[in-house]
Order: structure tokens, then C-alpha cells, then sequence
């Protein structure tokens, strides 16, 4: 399992929060990002900026390996954003029911081949957020979770 690599007590000042679980199908994924937009929007951070633009990407990529990789049957998958005001950075967390299912340490992933039509998502989480990680709380869950500054 990977480490933590920013501890969520490394922020101070106060912090908001939104979580939801969420069908671990397609559906659930989109409804995922189009909720994590809705929710940055009522926090101040419009549709049309660039942080909403890239916390919703980065939610729709975990989302969406959670429903891909981290799938049970009868199992859904938790979304929760946490925003620290202070320094208006967004953590990202998707939790799912795989937790031998984790991915590769950040810093060790391999690029997609050209022609292949997957394997780019955990890419772009590295390359658009400041730390990204997955940590296991439990042994029937997996959460895997990004930090990006929005402003």
C-alpha cells in the first residue's frame, strides 16, 4: 500500500467538506465529477475556472479507476472533497472496496503506450496534483486521494 505522502493535519485553518457514496458504475463515476464541480461552484470556485476544471478531471480519473479497479458487487465507492480555505487547496478522496487492488507508488508509473486507449488516468493525477497517494483504513476498503492547489 502506498504511503501518505501529505498528512491531512499538515493544513491548518479551517476546512469544508462534502462527502457522498455513489454506485460503483459509470453513472456513479460522472455523477461523481459533475457533483465535484456543483460543490467547488457553491464554494467559490466557478465552472469556468481553471482549478474547477482540474479538481473535476482529477475526480472523474479516481472515480473512475475506483469503478474500473476497485469494484465488488453490491459495493459502492465514497467521494469526499475537503477544502482548506487557508490556502485554497482541495483534497480529493475516493474510497472504494478493493484494497488488494492498490495502485503503484507515485513516481514509479510507466507512460501508456501510443496505441493503447487506457492506462493514462493515474498519469494525469500525478502530473496535475501537488500529492497524491492511497491509504488503506480498514481491511474491506482502499482510498486513494490527491491534494491541488485551486487558486
Amino acid at each position: 500500500m502506498n504511503v501518505e505522502i501529505a498528512p491531512v493535519d499538515e493544513h491548518t485553518g479551517p476546512a469544508r467538506h462534502f462527502r457522498i457514496r455513489l454506485s460503483a458504475t459509470a453513472r456513479g463515476a460522472r455523477l461523481a465529477r459533475h457533483l465535484a464541480a456543483e460543490q467547488l461552484t457553491s464554494w467559490g470556485w466557478p465552472y469556468d475556472c481553471e482549478g474547477n476544471r482540474t479538481a473535476s478531471l482529477l475526480v472523474a480519473e479516481l472515480a473512475t479507476n475506483a469503478v474500473r479497479h476497485g469494484q465488488v458487487r453490491g459495493r459502492d465507492f465514497a467521494l469526499r472533497l475537503t477544502l482548506y480555505a487557508e490556502d485554497a487547496t482541495l483534497r480529493i478522496e475516493v474510497t472504494d472496496a478493493r484494497p488488494d487492488r492498490s495502485p503503484p507508488l507515485p513516481g514509479t508509473l510507466t507512460p501508456a503506450g501510443p496505441d493503447t486507449e487506457s492506462g493514462r488516468g493515474l498519469l494525469l493525477v500525478e502530473s496535475l496534483s501537488t500529492h497524491w497517494g492511497a491509504t488503506a483504513g480498514d481491511p474491506y476498503t482502499k482510498t486513494v486521494w490527491c491534494e491541488v492547489p485551486l487558486g
